[in-house]
């Protein structure tokens, strides 16, 4: 079984998902909030993948493994898929939260080992 950031990174870089995605080119994640909560935590029996169904936990995981949270005011994503998703989102005012972590980050899979729970 995977641990918390395994599975966070997997969830991001497939294509199952469209409440999560790569952002500031793989340098943040970017959630969908309302759909995350649908898509993900809602998922019950084999299909689960997190051992929570609420947001509020979902986060505090997020912080313990060093994730911060990152105020939208940063310039929009150069990658068109998501400038797309992004664009999408927020055209419906809907709330995307973005976390940032120094060892999650797409160019480089390998730092996802010092990802580790504080």
């Amino acid at each position: 079984s995977l641990c918390f950031p395994q599975k966070l990174w997997k969830m991001v870089e497939s294509d199952e998902f469209q409440s999560i995605w790569w952002s500031e080119g793989g340098k943040c994640v970017a959630i969908y909030e309302e759909l995350f909560q649908e898509e993900v935590l809602g998922r019950v029996g084999p299909l689960r993948v997190f051992a929570t169904q609420s947001m509020k936990s979902f986060l505090r995981q997020m912080n313990l493994y060093g994730f911060t949270k990152m105020k939208k005011h940063f310039q929009r994503s150069a990658s068109l898929p998501e400038f797309l998703a992004e664009e999408a989102a927020a055209s419906a005012h809907k709330q995307i939260l973005y976390y940032y972590n120094p060892n999650f980050n797409r160019e480089y899979p390998h730092l996802l080992e010092k990802c580790k729970r504080r």
